[in-house]
């Protein structure tokens, strides 16, 4: 499984989510992440069709790099370890 997240540094909810996503990794180690800023990496994050309206964005992948979920905008650390366990293993 793996998670892109797309921010931005002006993003106010990219700097609450950024903390809360470090604690997230931590406990899970297994779990891969990346990361990309909406200036910086535009053409790496192209093919996602963000826009600076719908960050911070979360795409949850599977193993076969199929997309499974997106969430855009603030989550609790709650709502997205949901998500982690409902697609670990998928």
């Amino acid at each position: 499984m793996k998670v892109i997240k797309i921010g931005a540094i002006w993003c106010p909810g990219c700097l609450v989510m950024k903390p809360l996503w470090s604690k997230i990794e931590e406990e899970n180690p297994w779990l891969e992440t990346e990361y990309f800023d909406y200036d910086n990496d535009r053409e790496k994050i192209k093919r996602f069709d963000i826009s600076s309206n719908n960050i911070p964005v979360f795409i949850f992948f599977g193993k076969n790099g199929q997309e499974l979920e997106r969430l855009e905008g603030e989550y609790s650390k709650r709502d997205i370890l949901i998500r982690i366990e409902k697609y670990k293993d998928r």
